[in-house]
């Protein structure tokens, strides 16, 4: 079956050609105007050599030249790898050799480490995004501006549905960092299942704030928008102030973040500001704290968080609470349309429901990757039994809703007995001093592991590790309570805003 995922842009376009697809500061792009650019990029890539096919790196914020760089790859018929613009010279390196990458697309503010990368992966050819007015690139480097110049043809390669569209690396916490292949029809299905369970309207405005190069940022914001025909503003880093300044300007209807990001929001200053557009917050990424949800919901009245849960391997959106009405605090939801979810026990045999059971989700259905990119034994580690296997713990209820539990490498095992960080932190969270916790296990020559804690106070506060300890023993069994405490002034977190507990165990 032919089908190219640029299609969806090219159907707003049709439909709403004048509409806006994205802000950003004082700029606007409209659908024409995005579907044209990214029609001449387009042409330009093709001009360079490169065929349908080839693997293009992009590392770039969340700019309006990742939208013409995004969809050009795809109307070319290349396949796009997002870089995470972090990235020191020898993961950019690796990173373009595992993939084959042939171009690279990278921005100023981190051109040198990238390009030193695409030296490293054997002179692969880099083209530099600039900020207007500075022209800051590294020797043997062209302008991103240059293809800008090619003609726009308005044609779509006729990609077949299974062909990979995009790349993504997953974080790699275990080992070397793997490329998940998504196809067009598994990011399509995704954001069009997505959007109608999110209740994305067309006349919805989004905030992209979410670093579009990840799975949950890529498909569940941007492509959600464009299949919609919505609208985004675009922010290149989080602040919370220039999120709350982005949905006051223009009346943002939709805020999608992780749940650092919520907790940054509820800190902020809101006087002075019209914020009674927004209407739905989607978390994911990591679980949401119940604390935070009720804190949230009472400063911003009329808003609802609906959480879901997805990975890089399954195109974003895997579960989702569909409605304040249908929703359970806690709950990462129900599976999406057309996607089986499993909760299983060291034997891949499915669990009953109930909090006792727990087990490992399991995943099958039209989001899965087609594998891990040239590394067919972890593809077939991954799919044991025909299911791709999270690594992620939790358990399901009666009505189906499921509940996480913890990622299978973070399970403590205390003196032979389980314990669920995330439960030591739902208690954390509701400690009057505590702003954000994580925890983990450290080496224990007696009991094989110990539990600990890192703690950042709210600001102003006074947080004691004797009271916090205290605090938890009082709620949690003797052998779940953390015995050590440690008082940071934050935690450490990735591009997302999702806390390193690996950076932690390594401190």
């Amino acid at each position: 079956m032919s089908f190219n995922l640029a299609t969806m842009l090219r159907e707003s376009r049709n439909a709403k050609p004048d509409y806006p697809l994205c802000h950003i500061s004082d700029l606007t792009f409209s659908y024409t105007q995005v579907d044209e650019i990214s029609g001449r990029v387009a042409s330009a890539l093709l001009g360079t050599g490169l065929r349908r096919g080839d693997k293009v790196a992009v590392q770039l914020p969340n700019l309006p030249q990742f939208l013409f760089t995004y969809f050009a790859i795809l109307k070319a018929g290349l396949v796009m790898v997002p870089l995470n613009p972090l990235l020191k010279a020898a993961e950019v390196a690796y990173q373009l050799q595992d993939s084959q990458s042939r171009l690279l697309i990278t921005f100023e503010g981190f051109a040198a480490e990238a390009v030193a990368g695409a030296r490293l992966a054997g002179d692969v050819p880099a083209y530099v995004v600039n900020l207007p007015g500075s022209d800051q690139r590294p020797e043997g480097t062209r302008h991103y501006d240059e293809l800008y110049f090619a003609d726009d043809t308005g044609e779509i390669e006729p990609t077949d549905a299974g062909d990979t569209a995009v790349i993504i690396y997953t974080s790699g916490t275990t080992g070397k960092p793997k490329g998940a292949e998504l196809t067009h029809y598994q990011l399509y299905m995704n954001c069009t299942v997505a959007g109608e369970l999110f209740g994305f309207r067309d006349d919805d405005i989004g905030i992209a704030v979410l670093p579009l190069f990840h799975v949950f940022g890529l498909s569940s914001v941007l492509n959600v928008c464009v299949r919609f025909a919505g609208t985004l503003v675009l922010l290149p880093r989080f602040e919370p102030d220039a999120v709350l300044d982005a949905i006051a300007r223009h009346r943002c209807t939709i805020f999608s973040g992780v749940p650092t990001m919520y907790y940054a929001l509820l800190q902020a200053e809101v006087a002075g500001r019209d914020l009674s557009s927004l209407r739905v917050g989607i978390s994911g990424g990591a679980a949401i704290p119940g604390e935070v949800i009720r804190a949230f919901e009472e400063k911003f009245p009329g808003v609802v968080i609906l959480e879901g849960y997805g990975l890089t391997e399954t195109a974003s959106t895997t579960t989702f609470n569909i409605s304040a009405g249908q929703r359970k605090v806690l709950s990462i939801g129900k599976p999406i349309w057309g996607v089986e979810v499993r909760v299983v026990d060291k034997e891949d045999k499915p669990l009953p429901p109930g909090p006792q059971n727990i087990g490992e989700i399991v995943i099958r259905g039209h989001n899965v990757m087609k594998g891990y990119y040239g590394n067919p034994a972890a593809t077939a580690e991954a799919f044991g039994g025909g299911w791709f296997h999270t690594g992620d713990l939790a358990y399901a209820d009666e009505d189906g809703y499921l509940f996480i539990v913890d990622r299978k490498k973070d399970l403590i095992i205390r003196g032979g007995y389980n314990v669920y960080p995330r439960e030591i932190e739902e208690v954390l969270f509701a400690h009057p001093a505590v702003a954000e916790a994580a925890v983990i296990g450290r080496p224990d020559p007696r009991l094989g592991e110990e539990v600990m804690a890192f703690v950042a106070p709210k600001p102003g506060a006074q947080a004691d590790p004797d009271d916090i300890i205290a605090y938890c023993r009082e709620r949690l069994a003797a052998y779940k309570y953390p015995r050590e405490v440690l008082i940071v002034t934050d935690l450490p977190k990735g591009p997302t805003g999702k806390i390193l507990k690996r950076e932690l165990r390594a401190g």
